[in-house]
């Protein structure tokens, strides 16, 4: 490719990586017009499919897109993933029905799941040869928490000006783009030998996922945590995880090899990307809620609050990009972004009913810095330590930990919020000095929340200090030399790489 192809190739996977992330964030701000045009009298019990169905999706597939870029090669697997993703929004704007629009979104999350992992694997590979190109894997990781910090004020500006179904619609110009230019740039290397699929593994992977997700879906909202429902869903998720590691040590070629957690730049990385996904909810969801609930805001209003996250996220980014083609190592970047947003969430933790919404803003402004160091670095980082022929499955996996945690995370706060909040009533019933006292009680959860991710992020710091500190490329200096061609040498492979 030429140099102008890879940059072209560029955008168009940061392009992609925003449709995926915004829809996955989008349709939350726009519930209400949808089930007020579908389903007015029933729809509002079935809403939460509509998040739900994408995500279930998007996560049961994760394993095996890795696995097919691996096999089939990355440009295949990426297009094809884009073109399911633009048959669902265009079936999703055409929903005449609740049902149908979940259907939809069930389409439209298996081709997301491609998007939102292939193409870091498509940028891995943009890179020119015995290159390290940072930016890239950095600016797709900045993207993507952007995308997720921004998503829900534009699809309250879309919902509040325009109908529902462009928040769908609008993919398909920008898809299509995507399309076009991707089967005419791209030009990616192809696999010098056929793989075997391991599809029963990755059936076991899906079900583990999709009852692990509704496990915190529905744990102690439409059914209580002791409940048959959970309790046999927990189980069915436990039986599911345990065969599938029993699958792993056997298949002739692995879904997701175990080998990969013995290089402890894997088995880090991925830990504390789960970590990470788990904090992010509190960040993003508990913010909004305070705003809503204690602060009286909207929802559009609430939402230009997580702009300084994003803002946040991109300075960084950019920043963290350029000082790793200057030789800064992974390390720093995961000990540092998790030590930020430690004192970022323990900030958030001193919220009360009356505290200066500046203040707030200036820790979100930290919560965006401390993610935005560790967004992109971590899938620098496990690129770089995978062995070549397992890039695919190594790049899809980290994703896969992070959607795993993120489910965690909200199945954790849910429980810590279900079980401080000692409020006289529902908060939506309470008037008077009743709303005033569980308005409180409910600020001191959230507070509690906000606690439990800095010891989430504080757990990080640890993992990111076991992260081995690894040589300067030869003819550079550790924190800021180059290569005499003004750009940093791929560092020395491993041994695994080498045995390959």
């Amino acid at each position: 490719m030429t140099e102008t192809q890879r940059r072209i190739g560029f955008l168009v996977c940061l392009v992609t990586i925003v449709l995926a992330v915004l829809d996955m964030q989008i349709v939350s701000a726009a519930t209400v017009p949808i089930v007020r045009d579908l389903d007015p009298d029933h729809g509002i019990d079935k809403i939460l499919w509509l998040v739900s169905a994408f995500a279930l999706a998007s996560a049961a597939v994760l394993p095996l897109y890795g696995k097919l870029c691996d096999t089939l090669g990355a440009k295949r697997v990426f297009l094809t993933a884009v073109g399911v993703f633009l048959v669902g929004s265009a079936l999703c704007g055409a929903a005449q029905s609740i049902g149908q629009l979940i259907a939809a979104r069930a389409v439209q999350g298996i081709g997301a799941g491609g998007l939102m992992s292939v193409t870091m694997v498509v940028i891995a590979e943009l890179r020119g040869p015995g290159e390290k190109d940072a930016k890239g894997a950095g600016m797709g990781g900045v993207v993507s928490g952007g995308g997720m910090a921004v998503g829900p004020w534009i699809g309250g500006l879309l919902a509040d000006h325009a109908s529902w179904r462009w928040i769908f619609y609008v993919n398909l110009p920008l898809g299509l783009a995507v399309l076009a230019l991707g089967a005419l740039v791209l030009k990616l290397p192809r696999q010098p030998r056929r793989h075997r699929i391991d599809f029963l593994g990755a059936a076991l992977a899906a079900a583990f996922s999709a009852a692990l997700l509704l496990v915190t879906e529905w744990g102690g909202k439409q059914y209580a945590w002791s409940s048959p429902q959970i309790v046999g869903l927990a189980l069915a998720a436990a039986a599911a995880l345990a065969l599938f590691l029993r699958r792993q040590r056997t298949a002739p070629e692995p879904i997701l090899p175990l080998s990969l957690f013995r290089v402890p730049e894997l088995r880090w990385g991925f830990a504390i990307q789960g970590l990470m996904g788990a904090a992010i909810v509190g960040a993003m969801y508990y913010v909004m809620v305070y705003l809503q609930v204690a602060r009286g805001l909207t929802s559009s209003s609430a939402g230009l609050y997580l702009l300084p996250m994003a803002l946040g996220m991109t300075a960084v980014g950019v920043l963290s990009a350029k000082l790793a083609e200057r030789g800064w190592q992974e390390r720093t970047f995961a000990t540092a972004g998790s030590a930020i947003g430690t004192v970022a969430f323990l900030s958030l933790s001193t919220l009360g009913t009356d505290t200066s919404l500046w203040l707030l803003r200036g820790d979100l402004l930290l919560v965006g810095m401390g993610f935005g160091l560790l967004l992109g670095q971590l899938i620098q980082l496990v690129q770089d330590a995978a062995p070549r022929h397992q890039l695919g499955v190594a790049t899809t996996a980290i994703r896969f930990f992070q959607t795993l945690g993120t489910a965690l995370g909200a199945a954790l706060f849910g429980t810590v919020i279900t079980r401080l909040y000692d409020g006289p009533g529902p908060l939506t019933s309470l008037t008077g000095a009743e709303r005033v006292a569980g308005v409180a009680s409910y600020v001191d959860a959230t507070d509690t929340v906000f606690l439990c991710g800095a010891v989430l992020m504080g757990l990080c710091v640890v993992m990111g200090l076991r992260l081995p500190k690894r040589p300067g490329p030869a003819g550079s200096t550790p924190t800021g030399g180059s290569s005499g061609e003004g750009r940093p040498l791929r560092r020395t492979p491993h041994r695994h790489d080498q045995a390959a």
